[in-house]
């Protein structure tokens, strides 16, 4: 193993990036491709994908901080955004995310953590865009009524029973936004389904 003290070195660097860091951000530091390969023979840090490595011995080890600093520009959606609101009680197996669609395909095609990725219009991508807290991070997610918007749009790709607790716990939900639930049903030409299954509850 390498010395403590330069292991010691490393994780202090590696944290000022979250844990999460670019080839091109070790570059800058001075560390090249015999370091990188050392401390992955070492079993220091692992490849994510390629030019992303992660401290393993993360102290916070949370999957969020790592979707953060692949996906910046990224807004957490859908399953994802439903499970923060408790509009649904399932944990979603995979990070659901809104991205622009002309982003590089291969910038999701990573093994961990497992993602979905949902390739929007640039406009689309910042509609009902806010702040939330996951897991002590703070992130870029879709606010309640974007959500919801979102999960009549794609509501038959979606299990039933996920659908209907989500319109049912928005439809009680007292901090719902209803001109903002209009607005963005506009943008994403949902307005006849928001009527049909929202309307009637309100």
């Amino acid at each position: 193993m390498l010395e403590s003290k330069t292991s010691c070195m490393w994780r202090e660097m590696f944290q000022d990036y979250q844990y999460v860091m670019t080839t091109a951000e070790l570059n800058s530091r001075g560390f090249y491709y015999a370091d990188i390969q050392k401390m992955l023979e070492e079993g220091l840090i692992e490849r994510i994908k390629w030019g992303y490595y992660h401290w393993i011995e993360d102290p916070d080890g949370r999957e969020v901080t790592i979707i953060n600093r692949l996906f910046p520009d990224g807004v957490l959606c859908m399953e994802t955004a439903l499970f923060y609101y408790r509009y649904s009680d399932r944990n979603p197996g995979r990070w659901n995310i809104a991205i622009d669609k002309n982003t590089s395909r291969q910038r999701t095609k990573i093994e961990y953590p497992f993602i979905k990725a949902y390739r929007l219009e640039p406009a689309l991508v910042t509609l009902g865009e806010t702040r939330g807290l996951l897991d002590g991070v703070d992130v870029r997610i879709f606010d309640r009524d974007r959500t919801i918007c979102d999960v009549l749009r794609y509501m038959n790709k979606m299990d039933r029973e996920v659908f209907n607790k989500a319109v049912q716990n928005y439809v009680k939900d007292l901090k719902k936004n209803i001109p903002n639930l209009m607005e963005y049903a506009k943008a994403l030409r949902v307005q006849k389904r928001v009527k049909e299954l929202i309307g009637v509850w309100l």
